[in-house]
């Protein structure tokens, strides 16, 4: 069996978009030096995967059924109907970070919210996609608002064809309805739709589906996992693995 034989017949590719096309950590983290001016000694890495990791909480709750918005920009800062670490206005009122509130009024952290609209994509994201949409329809399938994925497109000459956000489908990943919405707007059946993402719990979602699966691996993304992710081939449970958008597309 070749390495592309698991993706023949695939009509559509759909992304996850935060670590598997865009490097979120390293986007922010930088926006935030520059924002902070310079002789700043802020830990601006782990200040982005807190927020971060109040964006995954807040998607995961939502997608278990609980409420919340479906839109990325408010849920970035709507900390303040969250728990602990949950997203910029709660971070600024934490005891690691309420030092910095003060430096930034509502008008200064609506502007940081948008350091996400401009992440820059990995080395081989565009022209991965570029390569790929000449041979299928590439999309995203991602729990960022439309409007975020629209400006990180044209940020990052990113391709697609269409995109698909949690905004529009009415729930996050892993929620069945993100997934099942998509494959009937495409009108393709399960099985020529494969979802592409550097996080597992995404493509088992995914294949729950009938989808095929593509794990992308990247350095921020699934630290401790990603080496123990195999393709059925190899015994392991996705359909293709490969370290790059550039390495898919050659499949194709």
């Amino acid at each position: 069996m070749t390495a592309s034989e698991p993706l023949r017949g695939v009509e559509a590719y759909v992304f996850d978009i935060f670590g598997t096309v865009v490097d979120w950590y390293g986007s922010v983290s930088e926006a935030l030096a520059d924002f902070a001016g310079p002789g700043s000694e802020e830990d601006w890495g782990s200040f982005v995967k807190e927020w971060r990791d109040g964006y995954k909480e807040y998607t995961a709750r939502v997608a278990k059924g609980g409420q919340g918005s479906t839109n990325a920009d408010t849920m970035h800062r709507e900390a303040r109907t969250l728990a602990a670490h949950a997203i910029l206005d709660s971070m600024l009122e934490s005891s690691r970070w309420k030092h910095l509130a003060p430096r930034w009024d509502d008008t200064k952290r609506e502007e940081m919210v948008l350091f996400w609209h401009k992440l820059n994509g990995w080395p081989d994201s565009s022209r991965g996609l570029h390569r790929m949409k000449e041979k299928a329809i590439i999309g995203t399938l991602s729990n960022g608002n439309v409007r975020l994925l629209i400006d990180m497109a044209k940020f990052a000459d990113l391709p697609w064809d269409v995109v698909f956000s949690g905004e529009l489908l009415g729930s996050y990943k892993p929620n069945p309805q993100v997934y099942l919405r998509a494959i009937q707007h495409l009108s393709v059946p399960p099985d020529r739709c494969a979802m592409v993402a550097a996080h597992i719990y995404d493509l088992r979602a995914a294949a729950s589906h009938g989808m095929k699966t593509v794990y992308v691996r990247r350095p921020t993304e699934d630290l401790g996992v990603q080496d123990m992710v195999k393709c059925k081939e190899e015994g392991g449970e996705v359909d293709i693995v490969v370290n790059s958008l550039e390495e898919l597309a050659a499949l194709l």
